[in-house]
């Protein structure tokens, strides 16, 4: 329950005192630099170690709330969220975009 909380605080732009306006990739940064996301700081190729560590603090898309289980197996959180260019508390895409 806490988790799910923080997560709507980040959602929101109200957590650690996030200002709604910054990017999401800055906010993750200020956790712990950009090794929050990244190893060694650096992007990887496939982007796979990114989706994990998307996944090892927002869980797995099989448990999260809709539209996420329906698309696990057949696509990354990256493919919907661009993370160094969305403001924290920006409605993430649409099924519109795809669908």
């Amino acid at each position: 329950m806490f988790k799910q909380l923080l997560i709507a605080l980040f959602g929101a732009g109200l957590a650690f005192g996030v200002a709604a306006a910054s990017v999401v990739s800055d906010m993750h940064a200020d956790m712990s630099g950009c090794e929050t996301c990244h190893a060694d700081g650096m992007p990887s190729d496939d982007g796979a170690h990114e989706a994990a560590a998307c996944a090892d603090c927002h869980g797995g898309m099989a448990d999260m709330a809709e539209p996420h289980p329906q698309h696990d197996g057949m696509m990354e959180c990256t493919d919907c969220h661009n993370v160094h260019e969305d403001q924290v508390g920006q409605a993430p895409a649409t099924c519109d975009n795809c669908h």
